[in-house]
């Protein structure tokens, strides 16, 4: 017997960053994304031997461990090491040794939640093989403290709920760990015509997204207005992008994106830089309304809204710096278990 998992990667369309500690406990966050047709897998082949065998397979990298109660957190594949050291202390020991194989269709860095939609999928496949009682928010819930707490690694809340929960989301954030996931009921129509017009561009670069994100919570703990402001704002374009696509005010879509990115720019520094802006501003003058970068900025995926039939001179024009158009559809399902 096999146990599998996937959890769809997702494109955050507005209030980015809102998620983020301390804003979101003092302040509330809002924001609105969407899973998409890229995912996180994962697979555990239990074993007759007393090892543990992480395998990596988009990063070629395999370590192999002595089955015991914890598995040591020393910067190798350490995402699927504290999923395991998590599920042992919770739950009790695994029936066996095993193999667990990881794939991930977005590099790590690129800005659509991959690293927390992959503690997603292993928590899945841990829960399948193991009958834990685990629900969507429970599973959720796992993934931020695994991720932030356990391992310290900075980052918001939405990436792990969106992963679990698969859809389009208006999710809400406050303190205690409060999270409401609100799923919306968008017309066909409007959601096929947001995913004709929504170019996303990969730039071919990667970041640090936890360098900015720390940026960014202190900047809300030294008060700066500047920067406070700024994300008031973005709370803000979240309502705004949910009653443009439940009312399928698409036309609209782009000004708003456009509005989010003016703001996010000021939340902290590099989460854009002069070759984004370029880029940007290169898009725009061949017809998009607007646009962001995605996750925490500085790099990775970046996204176009493209009205009537101007994507594709903005697809065009955005062949001249290097990074490349990646096609995807929204998807309704998130995290999704199996065994064979």
């Amino acid at each position: 017997m096999i146990y599998r998992s996937k959890a769809p990667l997702r494109i955050g369309l507005a209030g980015g960053g809102t998620d983020v500690s301390p804003y979101c406990d003092i302040y509330g966050g809002a924001i609105l994304n969407a899973t998409i047709s890229l995912y996180a897998t994962a697979t555990i082949e239990p074993l007759a031997i007393r090892e543990v065998i992480i395998e990596a397979t988009d990063r070629n990298e395999s370590i192999t461990y002595p089955l015991a109660e914890q598995l040591p957190i020393d910067g190798t594949l350490d995402l699927a090491a504290g999923v395991y050291n998590y599920v042992v202390a919770k739950y009790g020991l695994v029936p066996s040794g095993f193999r667990i194989t990881t794939h991930v269709d977005a590099p790590a860095g690129s800005g659509l939640g991959s690293s927390s939609t992959l503690v997603v999928a292993l928590l899945g496949a841990f829960a399948e093989w193991m009958n834990l009682p685990l629900g969507d928010y429970d599973i959720a819930q796992a993934a931020y403290d695994i991720e932030r707490v356990d391992l310290g690694m900075a980052g918001g809340k939405q990436d792990q709920y969106a992963a679990t929960f698969g859809g389009v989301n208006f999710m809400e954030f406050y303190d205690s760990n409060k999270v409401i996931v609100n799923p919306l009921r968008i017309k066909p129509e409007y959601l096929y015509e947001l995913g004709n017009n929504l170019l996303l561009y990969f730039t071919a670069t990667s970041r640090l997204s936890s360098t900015i994100i720390e940026a960014q919570s202190k900047n809300v703990t030294d008060k700066d207005q500047r920067s406070i402001e700024a994300m008031h704002h973005l709370k803000e374009q979240a309502q705004m992008m949910k009653e443009a696509v439940l009312k399928g005010n698409i036309h609209e879509i782009g000004s708003i994106l456009d509005y989010g990115f003016r703001f996010k720019k000021q939340m902290a520094k590099g989460i854009s830089n002069d070759s984004l802006d370029e880029i940007y501003e290169a898009a725009l003058k061949a017809g998009a309304t607007g646009g962001k970068i995605s996750g925490a900025g500085g790099g990775g995926f970046m996204m176009f809204y493209c009205p009537a039939n101007t994507r594709y001179a903005v697809q065009q024009t955005l062949q001249a710096f290097g990074g490349s158009i990646s096609p995807y559809q929204f998807t309704e399902r998130g995290l999704f278990t199996w065994r064979i």
